[in-house]
């Protein structure tokens, strides 16, 4: 089979090789799946570099998000088990942690539903509780992360501002849904939240950024309102002051979705269901912006990297099925 190894750490479009290379075998409880669509994830590029926080043995294949076909015709959605990865033909996969792909949705679209919509699942309705009529702030509301969780946050009755850089992604966050898009590289994002919310502020700060972003949430906090820390794609991890949160009685709430599949694996599948629900009834739909051959993966890790992509680019194995 075809697959996309990485044989020593560095850019992805560097360091991605695509080979040709022996079909995996499944370990104790896992399952060999046939990808019929593999979408990219921030996590991935990471990976390629030696910066996540699981680091698997070098040659391993990146990809941690996949729609598949198990050998007995079922299309699930899973976190292919590395180091064998999604950027192949075949990847394997834990039995128990598989989860059925929304027939309302294509393998593009199903893969995309996953990591994304989890993690905003979990961070706006576990961890920061979001309720109907309250005010969300999405940092990079037109990619991976934040489209997900813009899409969410409309679905649970909220007012959605999304900041973005860039008048593309601007065009992209409105058609999302979002109520305000804020475009950080033209405007004060500060200004501009507190204006639209005559100075109270964001309910719940939804932050896959860091750095700046974070720097930015904290000074548009409302009384009593979260923060979720999702992520750094940004390449700043800030360091927040604990007195500020103090004296403005806010919430700094971190996310870690990974750990839930361990602690917590029934509440992971109870959010699947609430995802499909809302596929089904179209109040989210994983936004796709690219579908890729098979050979274009590494370079569509590396744009996820770099950081000029909206939505989710899903890499399509020609052994897989029309997305």
């Amino acid at each position: 089979m075809q697959a996309w190894q990485v044989h020593e750490n560095g850019e992805p479009s560097e360091v991605m090789r695509l080979v040709e290379t022996e079909q995996p075998t499944p370990g104790a409880g896992q399952v060999l799946l046939r990808v019929r669509a593999a979408n990219v994830n921030f996590p991935d590029a990471l990976l390629c570099r030696g910066q996540y926080q699981v680091r698997p043995p070098l040659p391993f294949t990146p990809g941690v998000e996949v729609c598949g076909e198990t050998e007995d015709g079922r299309r699930v959605i899973a976190n292919p088990a590395l180091p064998y990865g999604g950027f192949a033909e075949y990847a394997v996969a834990d039995a128990r942690t598989l989860l059925p792909a929304p027939e309302s949705l294509d393998d593009a679209e199903a893969a995309a539903l996953h990591i994304g919509y989890q993690t905003g699942w979990f961070g706006l309705h576990r961890r920061a509780r979001l309720e109907a009529g309250e005010t969300l702030l999405v940092h990079a509301a037109a990619g991976g992360v934040g489209s997900a969780a813009v899409q969410l946050g409309k679905a649970a009755g909220a007012t959605v501002i999304g900041v973005v850089g860039g008048e593309k992604k601007a065009a992209v966050a409105r058609e999302l849904g979002c109520d305000l898009v804020v475009d950080r590289r033209a405007e004060d994002v500060v200004a501009a939240v507190k204006e639209a919310t005559g100075g109270r502020g964001a309910d719940v700060i939804y932050d896959p950024v860091g750095g700046e972003a974070y720097t930015q949430s904290a000074k548009v906090v409302a009384f009593e309102g979260r923060i979720v820390v999702v992520g750094f794609a940004g390449g700043t991890i800030p360091t927040p002051a604990l007195n500020h949160a103090l004296v403005k009685n806010y919430s700094i709430l971190g996310l870690h979705w990974g750990l839930y599949n361990t602690k917590n694996p029934e509440l992971v599948r109870h959010c699947h269901e609430q995802l499909t629900e809302l596929a089904a009834r179209g109040a989210v739909k994983p936004l796709v912006s690219e579908r890729v051959p098979f050979a274009g993966a590494a370079g569509a890790v590396q744009r996820v990297a770099d950081g000029v992509t909206t939505g989710r680019i899903a890499v399509v194995p020609e052994n897989g099925a029309a997305a």
